[in-house]
């Protein structure tokens, strides 16, 4: 089995809980979590919000804003583990590999939950996560531009161990039992050591405890962009901050994701001019007279007083 890493970062303890969701619920214009194995959001780490998800085309979409730092908020909405091999402008945020699903990621406990703030440098330190202009996020001062403004998370059920095949005892035929039946009577009582001897002996067989440890194991284990009027967003590779792991052992149920999630993102400016954020239709004015010239609420004043 592979090592993995497994999150025991203290911002766990503040990441939001959320509701488990249907992978293939279509998700609202304006959400702002979505997924099914985990809940996966996208948070402002300086107003602690979750930015809104945009459904447009098929493809969700988040604004950001050039400086912010960010982190991928995920809870794991299942009752067994769940690996979470995350990337961002294609690259491996655990690793720093042009990603792919076969790498290293987050290992989640049952209902565990935490924010991803960066590209883990460490174990005990991240590089954070910043909104940048898409020429200084770290996939294309690193050679690797193609695929900047996408967030992934893949995620993978663990393999669970296979129960042993029960014991069978085969029942014995009629002359076995009949020959065994007239041994017995002609045997004289045991003694009383012997007695004690066979109480001894008369211990469950060697594997059923085994079998139980097995089986508590096995259930606690159980847009295309138009014009845009801003340049482009990536990630940058921020500030060094404090953010311990450790590691553990997981081994993947199938060698393809259960589930994938991507996320894209850019400014809020080019999301509007791209029609993913839909903008509020101001009503027009006629031409020729208004019957509604102004907006100031309130009502009937008096007319002025005549000369």
């Amino acid at each position: 089995m592979q090592r993995r890493l497994l999150l025991t970062t203290v911002l766990a303890l503040t990441a939001l809980s959320a509701g488990a969701e249907s992978p293939m619920r279509p998700y609202p214009s304006g959400a702002s979590r979505i997924g099914g194995l985990m809940n996966i959001s996208i948070v402002d780490r300086t107003s602690g919000a979750e930015l809104p998800i945009y459904r447009h085309r098929g493809e969700y979409w988040v604004a950001g804003r050039p400086g912010a730092r960010y982190a991928i908020r995920a809870r794991n909405a299942m009752g067994e583990r769940i690996m979470a091999v995350m990337s961002v402008d294609g690259v491996n945020v655990v690793t720093g590999e042009t990603a792919g699903v076969g790498q290293n990621g987050y290992v989640f406990g049952p209902r565990e939950r935490s924010d991803i703030a960066g590209w883990r440098k460490s174990d005990s330190q991240i590089a954070a996560f910043e909104f940048a202009a898409a020429g200084n996020s770290y996939a294309s001062r690193t050679g690797r531009p193609d695929d900047v403004g996408v967030i992934g998370v893949a995620m993978f059920r663990e393999r669970r161990p296979e129960p042993p095949p029960p014991v069978v005892t085969p029942h014995p035929s009629r002359d076995e039992y009949s020959n065994s039946s007239r041994e017995r009577r002609s045997e004289a009582p045991p003694a009383p050591s012997s007695m004690g001897d066979a109480r001894a002996k008369a211990a469950p067989p060697a594997g059923s405890a085994g079998n139980a440890d097995m089986a508590a194991e096995s259930s606690a284990g159980a847009m295309a962009r138009q014009s845009a009027p801003s340049p482009s967003l990536g990630t940058a590779h921020g500030r060094r901050e404090t953010s311990y792991v450790g590691k553990t052992t997981f081994e993947r149920a199938s060698s393809q994701p259960d589930e994938v999630i991507r996320i894209r993102y850019d400014s809020r400016e080019n999301l509007v001019a791209a029609g993913v954020i839909p903008v509020p239709q101001r009503w027009p004015r006629p031409s020729g007279p208004s019957p509604f010239p102004g907006s100031d609420p309130g009502y009937v004043p008096d007319p002025p007083a005549r000369y």
